[in-house]
């Protein structure tokens, strides 16, 4: 539990940190952000919050059941809400009105949401 909990919210800070570097440099200014974790997922720091939802379900592991299952909600909810509602399509939406064909590029080779490793493509590197 204490190794997810750190590990999620560690490495969700550390997206957080390599975007806020990406975008600091002016010659990254109207570019993707494809380094680093960014490289793997087009919202690793999504995914690292979703994935510390679930210290929450191993620290229920051994309760009552109703109370075991109902920690599952936390996790499930975020993954709607991040991935259908609130999350992901706000920020593709204004990605591709923003960075167009660039952003579109990087839609086909990279994961939306779990880092893994990227398709060939067009992307420039």
């Amino acid at each position: 539990m204490v190794v997810v909990f750190f590990g999620s919210v560690s490495m969700e800070a550390l997206a957080d940190l390599q975007l806020k570097r990406f975008r600091a440099d002016p010659a990254n200014k109207g570019k993707v952000c494809d380094v680093g974790l960014w490289a793997w997922s087009r919202h690793p720091n999504y995914f690292f919050e979703w994935l510390h939802w679930f210290a929450y379900v191993f620290l229920a592991i051994g309760t009552p059941w109703p109370v075991a299952w109902l920690s599952l909600l936390g996790p499930v909810l975020m993954l709607v809400s991040l991935y259908w509602v609130t999350g992901i399509p706000f920020v593709e939406a204004q990605a591709v009105r923003s960075r167009g064909d660039d952003y579109r590029d990087y839609q086909r080779t990279t994961s939306a949401f779990i880092p893994w490793f990227p398709k060939p493509g067009q992307r420039k590197d």
